[in-house]
């Protein structure tokens, strides 16, 4: 059985829990890593680059000169791709990039993510977070007195105090249980979770 201690805001050894192996010690699939970010990374794309071809651009509906006898090449409307301010050929239209990635491979990847940091001894059980305000200096400090930067700190629900004072801070992000996955614990060295979001990450990813 997995087993993380659980310290306080002090870095301090408060207790010591069990994780579900089939989690935290599952095997680590480093192609899945590839195939989910990927994935995650498409699905954010907007998709909204566009372009106008000929017909869609204003303007252009008389024949500029008449066919023959001018000795000039014959041309059908000032719109055409090769004239300036014309329209574009095979440019970009609106598209979506997301694609469908079975779940059983979304779900496989997250546990290896999660087995990775704990293999790796990044993984960090906090008691709790309760800042009493809103303030960012409190927070470095705090992640400070934790010998900790660029971290990914996951809550079990709702913290406005510990969000909005981490919000400014570019090597931390703050998110909620719900939102966890494979690109952001990637992206941080550490990940810190708090010990009530560790009852609602082994439901969630329950076999």
């Amino acid at each position: 059985m997995a087993t993380c201690q659980i310290y306080n805001r002090a870095k301090k050894k408060v207790g010591e829990l069990e994780l579900k192996d089939h989690i935290f010690k599952a095997p680590i699939k480093r192609p899945l890593f590839y195939e989910v970010v990927r994935w995650q990374l498409a699905k954010r794309r907007q998709g909204t680059a566009s372009t106008k071809n000929r017909s869609a651009v204003r303007g252009g509906g008389r024949k500029p000169w008449r066919q023959k006898g001018t000795g000039r090449a014959r041309v059908g409307t000032i719109r055409s791709p090769l004239w300036r301010g014309g329209g574009v050929v095979f440019g970009p239209h609106p598209r979506d990039y997301s694609y469908p990635l079975p779940k059983k491979v979304r779900w496989a990847a997250l546990r290896s993510a999660l087995s990775l940091r704990y293999q790796e001894g990044k993984l960090l059980l906090l008691e709790d977070i309760s800042l009493p305000e809103i303030k960012t200096k409190v927070f470095i400090n705090m992640m400070e007195d934790l010998k900790i930067k660029n971290a990914l700190i996951v809550t079990d629900g709702e913290n406005l105090n510990l969000e909005r004072s981490a919000r400014n801070v570019p090597w931390v992000k703050v998110l909620r249980y719900e939102g966890l996955n494979v690109f952001d614990i990637l992206k941080y060295e550490h990940l810190i979770i708090l010990k009530p979001a560790i009852e609602k990450i082994e439901e969630r990813l329950r076999e």
